[in-house]
């Protein structure tokens, strides 16, 4: 081997000796640098690589261990061996304060001369060479140990801390200077997450048993400053050589946050996530309950199935966020009317079920019903907005309904939509008859997807007539179905399963681009029409591209807006004020007529009416239809002509019958009718051959 020696020593002698000695190495090579002082010593050693040093410990610039340490301080590393009279005498030859340690060795001048030299020089190196190894390998072990994420504590046979990585500190909150030499039991206390008890730490375990443990599941451990942790570990025992135990080692991690997200799921698998109510899964187990604690009590029980009316317009016109917050509410309010021992839960979307316990007649049920519709009709205050909702609740008993829960819930979904097709905002009990129309509803939705692929719509055109002129002034789109095999169906049997499975919104389209063709067509031909009307649902006037929709299907049509007038009831316009405004002047921009369709049939407010840049006011035929025979009626029809008048609104009556009712709409000055005496409605090419008639 070729390594490096430092002689420093002001004995020339020594150096001489030395110089020869080492030189008669056959096997190694050596570099000999010298340094008389150990200024010189010191400079050389930051210059060059030193293997060992043979320090003479008296110097002109340095004496004793004085020297040594001013060494050491700068080369920690390098073996020293120091130059001595007699090994028997030392260190009776020097005084006290010469006396150092950690040096590696001494060499006597009386061996100068001999082999010893090279074979101590070689021993002190190689022996140096194995602890530095020894100390790399400790510290790339400790600095695996700092970086991975699990703490490390470590002890020795008396369960005394001796080691603890980064991790371990953060999570004991103590360093391993304070640790080091303590119990395990002070630096990690244990206490049972649920007695709340001291427990034995796991390695004393280890160290009596000389087998591997854990600790508990749930344990917790308590820390200086109070705070708790749920942690995980490993502990085994450290053997020897020989294989004796000499220690333990201990591997945890904090599992605070998995357990306490162990536990969100666990709770979130049986609850709605926006609302906290149970789901369907908690739900079908407490009704399972409710049902074993009825047969015991020869009891009944109630399940309460409630559907938002008209949610789905205000989720698609102000965004999913105003309709979290509107679930939000309602939960809050469904809660407020049951007692505490009901349940209301969350199917998803806008569904709620109630199980109603101990329910001997259904009375619970139906006040319970009442009180939720009465509680809903109070305006609600979300976000910015003020918004009205309703309820349609349907009620099943058991075991009159249904003798397990799939049952129950599904007999009362199906009053539920009785209770839509009464008009909404009221609750109905289950009725065997109810499957029946269930089941036909279910058909009409699926023939309808059918219908919308196979094209089996058509429109339909019923004139508007100037009651001064007699003419034709314009006409109203209604939509027909023609099944195959049903024949012709009206519109009261499918526009309400078309609203609720959100079909209408394909459907809408096709009616209102089919109109504006049919426009164009009779516009291009010459007809002298001022507009066509197209019915608006909810569904569609309450979605954020609806002006934009139109927008783009004039313009595929080539239709000037002007021609066009959009019908909407006023009960839809109402349910947002602000936005209904915002939507129709995005229309009005485009120069479409807005008509407000079955006028006094809902708020029939003169301080709203006056906020909608509306054109045109259709009085219900409801209304119409009692003219002559009922005075309140007439005196309702009269004020709403009236004061359409007087905001220059354009008046039409809808359902005229009967000449008697076109005399006194004429009295009042009724700019326009439509009806049945004027014309059913009818195909293109019939009412463009009326047309040419008039």
């Amino acid at each position: 081997m070729n390594k490096s020696v430092l002689i420093i020593s002001q004995v020339a002698d020594d150096m001489r000796r030395l110089i020869k000695a080492i030189s008669q190495s056959q096997s190694d090579q050596f570099t000999i640098k010298t340094a008389i002082r150990l200024s010189e010593a010191l400079s050389t050693i930051k210059a060059h690589h030193i293997d060992i040093i043979l320090l003479d410990l008296t110097l002109p610039d340095s004496h004793g261990g004085d020297s040594f340490d001013r060494l050491i301080k700068v080369a920690p590393h390098i073996p020293i061996l120091i130059l001595i009279d007699d090994p028997l005498c030392y260190p009776s030859q020097h005084h006290q304060a010469t006396l150092v340690t950690g040096v590696a060795g001494y060499l006597a001048r009386a061996t100068f001369s001999s082999l010893l030299v090279i074979q101590t020089i070689r021993n002190v190196i190689l022996l140096q060479s194995q602890r530095n190894n020894q100390l790399i390998e400790k510290a790339r072990a400790e600095i695996i140990l700092d970086s991975i994420g699990d703490a490390v504590i470590g002890t020795d046979l008396a369960g005394n801390v001796d080691y603890l990585n980064l991790a371990a500190e953060q999570l004991t909150q103590w360093t391993r200077t304070h640790a080091c030499g303590r119990a395990i039991a002070d630096v990690m206390p244990i206490v049972n997450g649920l007695t709340r008890k001291s427990a034995r730490n796991p390695v004393m375990l280890v160290l009596e048993s000389d087998r591997p443990g854990a600790l508990p599941s749930g344990s917790l451990l308590i820390r200086p400053d109070g705070s708790e942790l749920n942690i995980e570990d490993s502990t085994a025992p450290v053997h020897d050589g020989s294989g004796c135990i000499v220690g333990a080692v201990m591997v945890f991690h904090d599992i605070t946050a998995t357990q306490a997200m162990s536990a969100k799921m666990a709770y979130f698998a049986k609850h709605d996530f926006l609302t906290n109510l149970p789901n369907r899964i908690l739900l079908n187990d407490r009704i399972s309950q409710a049902i074993n604690y009825a047969n015991r009590r020869h009891n009944q029980l109630a399940i309460l199935f409630l559907d938002l009316d008209n949610f789905k317009h205000i989720n698609d016109s102000l965004g999913h966020p105003i309709g979290d917050l509107l679930l939000q509410s309602v939960t809050e309010l469904l809660c407020s009317c049951v007692r505490n021992s009901d349940t209301v839960s969350r199917q998803g979307g806008d569904e709620f079920i109630i199980l109603i316990n101990e329910d001997s007649s259904g009375e619970n049920a139906s006040l319970t019903a009442s009180k939720i519709l009465r509680v809903l009709s109070n305006a609600q205050h979300v976000g910015e907005h003020v918004l009205h909702v309703t309820a349609s609740i349907g009620i099943s008993i058991y075991p009159n309904d249904g003798e397990n829960a799939e049952t129950l819930i599904k007999n009362a979904d199906t009053a539920m939509y009785q209770a839509k097709e009464k008009g909404k905002n009221n609750y109905q009990f289950f009725k065997k008859e109810m499957n029946e129309r269930a089941v036909e509803r279910q058909l009409i939705e699926s023939q309808l997807r059918l219908a919308i692929r196979n094209q089996e719509f058509a429109l339909y055109y019923q004139p508007k007539i100037s009651l001064h002129t007699g003419k034709i002034t314009g006409v109203e789109a209604l939509l027909r179905w023609n099944h195959p095999l049903w024949g012709n169906i009206t519109p009261s049997r499918f526009i309400g399963i078309a609203e609720d499975s959100g079909l209408i919104i394909e459907i809408g389209r096709w009616v209102l681009n089919e109109a504006c063709r049919q426009m164009k067509i009779w516009r291009d031909a010459g007809a002298n029409l001022n507009n066509i009307a197209v019915n608006i649902s909810a569904l569609e006037f309450r979605r954020l591209d609806f002006a934009n929709t139109v927008a783009k299907i004039l313009a595929a049509c080539g239709l000037d807006g002007k021609y066009l007038q959009l019908e909407i009831t006023e009960s839809v316009l109402m349910r947002d004020v602000d936005l209904s405004t915002d939507i129709l002047r995005e229309l009005k921009k485009m120069g479409i007529q807005i008509a407000v369709d079955d006028f006094g049939t809902g708020y029939s407010s003169l301080s709203y009416l006056k906020k909608f840049p509306i054109d045109v006011l259709k009085i219900d035929q409801s209304f119409v239809r009692d003219i002559g025979t009922v005075d309140e009626n007439g005196a309702i029809v009269s004020a709403i002509i009236a004061m359409g008048n007087s905001l220059n609104y354009l008046v039409v009556a809808e359902g005229v019958e009967q000449q008697n009712q076109v005399n006194f709409l004429k009295k009042l000055y009724c700019k326009e009718a439509q009806g049945y005496l004027f014309g059913s409605p009818m195909n293109a090419r019939n009412f463009i051959d009326m047309l040419a008639e008039k």
